[in-house]
């Protein structure tokens, strides 16, 4: 699945969250803003902005 960062731009690993499910909060590992998953389409996940980060 491919996740791009909507406050970087960097790919997201997702190899860590294997259970992956539209709702779920996960943080991003290039920047460490919060993502909330908002839909998964086949390989395409689209997540939005849930907190500012640290």
């Amino acid at each position: 699945m491919n996740l791009i960062c909507p406050e970087c731009k960097n790919k997201v690993d997702l190899t860590r969250f294997p259970n992956l499910a539209p709702a779920d909060v996960i943080e991003c590992d290039h920047c460490g803003i919060t993502l909330g998953i908002e839909n998964i389409s086949g390989e395409e996940v689209t997540a939005e902005i849930v907190d500012e980060g640290k």
